[in-house]
């Protein structure tokens, strides 16, 4: 048997295999990289994220306040400041991704009381305030990195479990808060500060703070012109001094009845004008010599002293027992409280405002005011002698009065008004003496400045003649001093009468029941300026 064989294909003769398919494995490996570094940042986000939330933040005192002063993660930056329960007002004043938060928590006590009691650290506290911040802000950048490269770093080491990788987290944490910092600083808008939005109860801030510049700059011209006007009142008292002696003999007891001071300079220097050029013997204040009753301005009254008169005086609502303390302490002044004085042989009594009350809009109501007008009519049932002048500070205080003294001076509603009661007891309200203090500026026209000149029977106290004297308000350049006599003045000339025989009033003739009338019995020294 012959074997046929058949030679297979050889090497050449067989194509060569197609090259496999890349695995997945190579395709994980080329995308592994880009995917750790992203997973990197992420982690290194959050983490510093967390640290800034927990712990980027801050307590530091900012002048009488304690605060919190923070960083908190935001997409426009900017700062906030928190006044609860008031509100916050927002400045954009940068950009970036961590927004600074300051929040007023409470007052320190100490520190305000020392801020009230020294008048000489207000001058300073705005530097002082922003010492504070600063310092506060800088201690809060360092504590802020210190949480964010920290926050980041443990995270990465949590969530990645490789002991490099919180290296790698510090790295991409500090180069993200120099950016953060590098874009607040390029973005850094100053002119913002001046331009805050309001939230909650602020929302008016922005009106209020337009007023209190426009008052400032009104003020500040006012108390310019003053010194032209107080300047006219001895002008116009030589005007004053050729009128008819209110007496006859010219031994009147002189008296300045002043009211609302309001702890504006103009009104003490119109008091002390006065004061000179009429020959005052004191001078009775009716209440309201301050706004808030606080310490710092009770340090004021150094112009009280230097007066070289008696000087009465009762609180009123505004005033606080310090306030009257205060004045009290002065060598020449006298502080009623149910209680009298003498001054110049007429005898005061008085009796404060029972409540204190700064804020205008509070209202307790007037049974107590009449009540503190009985409790002074009790007192003076224990007097010897009917005094010839009671001073209160509201004039719903007076109605228990009439009858029992002669005459009752008040203040308080800033509007002058002379009245006479039921039962013949007159009652001068005065007008503000202080024009209001700053609040006499909040209005179209400032409150005018207003005292009246009260003269005196020597021998029996009786009210014979007043002289009210008014400068107007800002851009009127006007004072004005008007005389009126209780009883018409002699003139040698029998009144007439009309056909039934009755007395009739001549224009020159004051009415012959006493009581005053809407204009003066002789010409006011008129407007100067």
């Amino acid at each position: 048997m012959v074997a046929v064989t058949t030679p297979g294909p050889t090497s050449d003769d067989v194509d060569p295999a197609p090259d496999p398919a890349p695995a997945p494995a190579a395709r994980r490996s080329r995308l592994r990289t880009p995917v750790r570094w992203l997973q990197r940042i992420v982690v290194a986000l959050i983490g510093a994220t967390l640290g800034v939330l927990l712990f980027a933040r801050v307590e530091a005192p900012i002048g009488p306040f304690d605060a919190t002063v923070a960083f908190t993660p935001s997409t426009g930056g900017g700062a906030e400041l928190e006044i609860p329960p008031l509100g916050a007002l927002a400045v954009d004043a940068y950009d970036g991704p961590l927004r600074l938060d300051v929040q007023l928590r409470r007052v320190d006590q100490l520190r305000a009381q020392a801020l009230a009691t020294d008048p000489s650290q207000l001058d300073g506290v705005v530097d002082s305030v922003s010492a504070d911040l600063q310092s506060a802000v800088v201690q809060l950048v360092w504590t802020t990195a210190a949480a964010g490269i920290g926050g980041a770093a443990l995270f990465s080491l949590i969530a990645l479990r490789r002991k490099r990788e919180p290296l790698i987290a510090v790295g991409m944490s500090t180069v993200l808060l120099v950016g953060t910092a590098g874009l607040g600083a390029a973005t850094w808008r100053p002119e913002a500060l001046s331009q805050p939005t309001y939230t909650g109860l602020l929302v008016n801030a922005n009106s209020l703070i337009g007023s209190a510049q426009d008052i400032v700059a009104r003020y500040d011209a006012y108390r310019a012109s003053l010194e032209d006007l107080v300047a006219n009142v001895s002008t116009l008292y030589s005007a004053v001094s050729t009128l008819p002696d209110p007496s006859g003999t010219g031994d009147s007891v002189t008296l300045l009845h002043v009211a609302d001071i309001h702890l504006a300079p103009s009104g003490a220097d119109l008091v002390e004008q006065v004061v000179t050029q009429f020959g005052v013997d004191g001078v009775l204040d009716t209440g309201d010599i301050v706004d808030w009753g606080s310490s710092a301005e009770s340090q004021t009254f150094g112009w009280i002293g230097d007066l070289g008169v008696p000087y009465v005086f009762i609180r009123g609502n505004h005033d606080s027992a310090a306030t009257a303390l205060a004045v009290q302490a002065q060598p020449n002044a006298v502080v009623l409280d149910d209680s009298s004085t003498t001054v110049a042989g007429i005898e005061v009594v008085g009796a404060p405002d029972p409540r204190f009350t700064p804020d205008k809009d509070a209202d307790e109501g007037t049974q107590t005011l009449e009540e503190s007008g009985e409790e002074l009519v009790d007192y003076i049932d224990t007097l010897d002698d009917r005094p010839a002048v009671a001073m209160v500070h509201d004039p719903k205080q007076a109605p228990p009065l009439d009858g029992v003294v002669d005459l009752v001076l008040a203040g308080h509603t800033h509007q002058r008004d002379v009245s006479v009661l039921e039962d013949g007891t007159r009652l001068m309200v005065e007008g503000s003496t202080g024009g209001a203090g700053l609040r006499g500026l909040q209005g179209e026209e400032p409150t005018p400045l207003s005292c009246s000149v009260l003269y005196l029977d020597p021998a029996t106290g009786e009210l014979t003649a007043w002289d009210e004297i008014t400068l107007g308000g800002l851009g009127q350049s006007e004072v004005t001093i008007e005389r009126f006599y209780v009883d018409p003045l002699p003139t040698g000339d029998e009144p007439s009468t009309d056909p039934d025989g009755i007395p009739t009033q001549g224009p020159d003739q004051q009415p012959t029941d006493g009581t005053p009338t809407d204009a003066p019995s002789v010409a006011p020294a008129g407007p100067t300026g």
